[in-house]
């Protein structure tokens, strides 16, 4: 049975020292029976090294050029990052690579085109059409110099954005000749666009440079699994090829959990459905199990902390958690669970047979 630590929070400090402080406590991480670490996205992102990572700028880069004002990444450098997944592996803990598909964000250059205005609320409804935008959307990485890939993303590989920059405005645009993915979540009509420059999975070049980056981060690192973020707004068949190509390369069974975030246990069976049962999920239904025992002044019952959960429903594909980097507090899924009920929450998920547990780096070290 796997036991995972998410060997990172939000509020790490911004000194690109966190890939040498997990390879330190590496000696502890085993005597305390940890069989694999989720570790942070490692590539570049828009902010930097203030960046946790999930604003992805470039792939390529996991801390090796100067990009966005700095070398390291929040976390370190490409070196450092390879020495410590080469060294849990040495001590035969498997490492999971946290990757960003969904969208890409701190362009460096902006494009005028053609787009849809639509509603915040119904990504379905247009507001305006056709109308003059500029947008960033021109990802060149002058930094790195055309070193690993020299592909230089355009708008042509992007559904839609939220910023006008002609008008200095906020609005979700869906750019002219593309339309949002339709098997992805339902909430807003549709929930193909989250943030930033929104990836169109229908574009052969896009597939091409996300499958060209696979090959080349999972030839280098062996890594040993993915998880994936934001899938309920990724096509829901896209990662099926994505992965069956990783399995083939690297030659092992790897370890996939995804990020669907609901409490509904219908969309996370339909997600498992349509993946064709090989991705993973975090159990969220029973984190808002816990979350709500802990915050009933005694009144929920305990024997149903397990109903309608996806560990009761499909223990072998369930990812069980307590809290991770997007329920602490200040963060946009804001649900913690205060501190009184963490041990009870733990034994739950650490103590029983069915679900992979995870634990969260903010309840072992603060």
């Amino acid at each position: 049975m796997k036991t995972i630590l998410q060997a990172f929070e939000w509020y790490l400090p911004s000194d690109s020292q966190h890939w040498n402080n997990i390879k330190e406590n590496i000696p502890d991480l085993g005597k305390l029976g940890f069989s694999g670490l989720w570790l942070p996205p490692a590539s570049k992102a828009a902010s930097g090294v203030e960046d946790v990572g999930y604003g992805t700028y470039d792939l390529f880069d996991l801390g090796e050029f100067d990009q966005k004002g700095t070398i390291p990444t929040k976390y370190g450098t490409k070196d450092e990052y390879l020495d410590l997944i080469n060294t849990l592996h040495h001590n035969n803990i498997e490492v999971y690579a946290d990757i960003v598909f969904n969208h890409m964000m701190g362009a460096d250059e902006t494009e005028t085109i053609e787009a849809d205005i639509k509603a915040e609320d119904n990504h379905l409804h247009n507001i305006e059409n056709n109308k003059t935008v500029e947008v960033w959307t021109k990802f060149t990485f002058p930094g790195r110099q055309g070193k690993y890939d020299n592909y230089i993303w355009t708008w042509h590989n992007f559904t839609g954005i939220d910023y006008d920059e002609r008008k200095n405005q906020e609005e979700i645009l869906e750019f002219e000749g593309h339309e949002w993915d339709e098997n992805v979540d339902s909430e807003n009509s549709n929930f193909d666009y989250l943030m930033g420059a929104d990836l169109d999975f229908s574009v052969s070049e896009t597939v091409e440079q996300l499958e060209k980056w696979g090959h080349w981060f999972s030839e280098m690192t062996k890594i040993d699994g993915f998880r994936l973020d934001a899938i309920k707004h990724i096509d829901f068949k896209y990662f099926d090829k994505w992965l069956e190509q990783r399995a083939k390369q690297l030659d092992k069974k790897l370890f996939i959990v995804g990020e669907y975030w609901s409490d509904d246990l219908g969309k996370l069976e339909y997600y498992l459905e349509q993946s064709g049962d090989k991705i993973q999920l975090f159990d969220v239904p029973l984190h808002f199990n816990l979350k709500e025992a802990s915050s009933t002044n005694g009144e929920f019952d305990m024997r149903t902390i397990f109903d309608h959960t996806l560990t009761a429903s499909q223990p072998e594909l369930s990812v069980t958690f307590v809290d991770n980097h997007d329920t602490q507090e200040g963060q946009a899924l804001q649900s913690w669970i205060p501190a009184w009920f963490k041990e009870h929450a733990y034994s739950l998920i650490l103590l029983r047979k069915k679900g992979t547990p995870t634990v969260f780096w903010g309840d072992l070290y603060g």
